[in-house]
């Protein structure tokens, strides 16, 4: 459940708000004015909360809910108990975070840390740098020479800028972050202990060794992109590092020199993608999926967690496997392996 002491709601919403703003059907008008305060999970429920079932096979506790309102879809309906307002609509999760995010505007994007607003006197800014009014730099962040910021971003604790750096405004650049070599669109979140532009893994052999290679390239991340925490982004070696607009990434992903994201791609944690790989729009990967450098990845591609890429995956389907292969194919081999380790042995 919420805490208060972290999360307030920033006011009341009526079920007939919520209906309003949402579109759903409100079910019984008379339950119009039920208040709503919080959010909270249909298995808790509590009072003033908001909760959501997609469906009947999560309903399964409907008939023991205490809550304000439910949002659901048709079919469970006649499920909830009585003096529950019921919320009608075929994307119930996607409603309930919408009033989630009007309810709790904290949670929904990051603030500063530390409460303050405006330049800290604890951070240290080069001279050269320009920044937008309306910044907000906290205690122990560092800004090169030549750095630009737009309005409304929030540079956390701790947060090291490097020289050159141009970031957007309404972004987020989380503690203990180092951003350099980056072109960084407008509301974009990077999260705790982030590396964004550091130096690609590229080596050649040498007489005492590997030698390194140059990486004289950028990292550009566009609009609206959210990248996790602990995630590390390598700048291009001799082209640029591109991640596209609204593509979310989840904490400890490894994206290495080269590689090319596109629109709406949702990157699960534990990822590893090398240099040079290129990922269409909208593409989704589980949690630990590799990818061998060079390799394609069509757009609309869904990649099962824990599959290790070593081919190109066509546009709009899903892999799964190590190595990956389509999921149909990947299903027909583990149902063999299954029927060969069943078989009594003889003698």
């Amino acid at each position: 459940m919420s805490d208060p002491v972290f999360f307030v709601p920033s006011r009341q919403y009526t079920a007939l708000e919520i209906a309003n703003l949402t579109g759903a059907e409100l079910a019984d008008s008379r339950l119009a004015q039920a208040s709503v305060s919080t959010i909270a999970p249909v298995s808790e429920g509590g009072e003033g909360a908001l909760v959501f079932v997609d469906g009947k096979r999560n309903a399964g506790t409907l008939g023991e809910l205490r809550a304000a309102a439910v949002l659901c879809t048709a079919d469970v309906v006649n499920l909830v108990p009585p003096g529950i307002a019921v919320l009608v609509t075929q994307q119930p999760q996607a409603a309930f975070a919408q009033i989630g995010r009007l309810l709790f505007p904290a949670a929904a994007s990051p603030r500063p840390l530390t409460g303050e607003t405006g330049i800290s006197p604890g951070a240290h800014i080069h001279p050269t740098a320009k920044l937008e009014p309306g910044v907000t730099v906290e205690p122990g962040a560092v800004i090169g020479a030549d750095v630009a910021i737009g309005s409304g971003t929030i540079i956390a604790p701790n947060a090291v800028i490097g020289v050159s750096t141009q970031i957007g405004r309404d972004c987020f650049i989380g503690p203990n972050s180092t951003v350099q070599c980056a072109l960084i669109g407008n509301k974009v979140v990077v999260h705790n202990g982030a590396s964004i532009g550091r130096e690609g893994f590229g080596f050649v052999a040498g007489r005492s060794g590997p030698e390194r290679i140059p990486q004289i390239g950028r990292v550009i991340i566009q609009d609206n992109v959210e990248i996790g925490a602990n995630t590390t982004v390598d700048r291009g070696a001799m082209a640029d590092t591109i991640i596209g607009e609204n593509t979310k990434i989840d904490n400890l992903v490894q994206i290495a020199h080269n590689v090319r994201i596109g629109r709406g791609c949702v990157i699960a944690g534990h990822c590893g993608i090398s240099g040079s790989v290129t990922i269409g729009d909208y593409v989704m990967m589980g949690g630990r999926v590799g990818l061998a450098d060079h390799l394609t990845v069509g757009s609309g591609a869904r990649l099962a967690a824990a599959s290790g890429f070593m081919n190109d995956v066509p546009a709009g389907e899903v892999w799964a496997g190590l190595p990956a292969r389509p999921m149909m194919e990947f299903m027909r081999d583990v149902a063999a392996i299954r029927k060969l380790s069943s078989k009594p042995k003889r003698g």
